[in-house]
């Protein structure tokens, strides 16, 4: 469950994390934040490793007290020949607080069903990139997270 704040610009294989691909994102990911007032700004590699990549980051001190969300989790629910079923979930105080399914073509490398939220989506890029390299298909997303 990646912060819905963080931004992934790159893929982190030098996180140290004892099983990467069980983190939220199928990978560590090194990015800025994009809370109100904190846009842009790059936290310290311990605070993208504790708080960005896993999500309910209460001693982040950029997460913004009033938010939708607390952290988001993603999953493939269907492969059906090369389309991806992408569920959603956002969470806050550990409920859902918002669902969905987004639909991705691995032979166009492209979405056919997108979020609206633009942070939520990159991770969902990020998400599925990982999810394409581990499971040897090929992975166009390279290129936008990274």
């Amino acid at each position: 469950m990646a912060c819905p704040f963080f931004v992934p610009t790159q893929r982190w294989d030098g996180g140290a994390w004892p099983h990467p691909s069980r983190l939220p994102l199928g990978a560590g990911w090194l990015g800025c934040c994009s809370a109100p007032g904190h846009e842009g700004v790059e936290p310290a590699e311990e605070e993208q490793r504790e708080f960005c990549n896993l999500g309910y980051a209460a001693k982040c001190p950029r997460l913004p007290v009033e938010r939708s969300c607390d952290a988001v989790r993603f999953s493939v629910v269907r492969q059906e020949g090369a389309f991806l079923l992408v569920c959603f979930i956002c969470e806050a105080g550990h409920l859902p607080a918002a669902h969905g399914n987004l639909r991705y073509d691995s032979l166009a490398g492209k979405w056919v069903s997108a979020h609206a939220d633009p942070r939520i989506q990159r991770l969902a890029e990020c998400f599925v990139q990982s999810y394409l390299s581990r499971t040897n298909r090929s992975a166009p997303l390279e290129t936008i997270c990274e």
